[in-house]
């Protein structure tokens, strides 16, 4: 079952991605042409010594359609990871039926890798940001992204161990989630690189864009690994009943 969970995973993944892959060309890739355009300008009228994130090792049509890869690799890995998670929480906790636990899984898996560290670490166009911070600024998203898993794995542990009415269960979780969550918004620091006189529009729209293209891939992964599943589960149901 498990091999068939993970090549279940893969495919939809892969799919997923690719889907994520065309919402972020057509609203993503925009806004990345506005920042590099801006970075150009200023590189050329001497106000800044050195480009600021962006290299023209690459040029912008290959990177675009290096875009449907990244996301198409990076739906591969997900989905392989998911399935094997799924796979451990199938009737242990969440909704029994298939649909359900995966689309609420998949949901979960949104808010505690992205979202979490998303509020704390927004992303930014390549014009924005210092090179000599990257690592810096990547070990601290990680921070955010293991924050964001540990305190999902505490708030089903507190809902599992109360045996109240669902709204009581809601109610601690949420708050189990939100304490790990919030002190670490607290206590970690912020991170501010960007320039002035940026355009405050078009980091807005990169980021918005970049935060979309993480819901379409997790909704359309989500949906599709639940449909699979269900109908996968209704057919063995079908099947034993013959």
């Amino acid at each position: 079952m498990i091999r068939t969970l993970m090549v279940r995973g893969l495919l939809l993944g892969l799919l997923a991605g690719l889907v994520a892959g065309g919402f972020a060309f057509v609203f993503g890739e925009p806004q990345i042409d506005s920042a590099i355009a801006l970075e150009e300008a200023a590189t050329a009228a001497g106000s800044e010594p050195e480009p600021a994130g962006h290299s023209q090792e690459i040029s912008r049509p290959v990177q675009k359609a290096g875009l449907f890869l990244a996301t198409g690799l990076y739906g591969l890995a997900i989905g392989g990871v998911f399935a094997l998670v799924y796979a451990g929480l199938r009737g242990r906790v969440g909704p029994r039926n298939e649909g359900g636990l995966a689309l609420s899984a998949a949901g979960m898996a949104f808010v505690a890798i992205i979202l979490v560290p998303f509020l704390k670490y927004p992303a930014n166009p390549p014009a924005v940001g210092d090179p000599a911070t990257i690592n810096g600024r990547t070990f601290l998203y990680v921070v955010m992204v293991l924050v964001g898993l540990a305190a999902t794995a505490i708030a089903v542990a507190v809902a599992r161990r109360i045996t109240a009415g669902s709204w009581q269960r809601w109610i601690g979780a949420v708050a189990a989630f939100l304490v790990p969550v919030i002190a670490a918004w607290v206590v970690l620091p912020t991170v501010n690189e960007v320039p002035e006189g940026f355009p405050a529009s078009l980091l807005w729209e990169f980021r918005v864009a970049s935060l979309g293209t993480q819901l379409v891939f997790w909704a359309a992964f989500g949906v599709l690994f639940g449909w699979v599943c269900d109908r996968a589960a209704r057919r063995a149901e079908a099947l034993a009943a013959a």
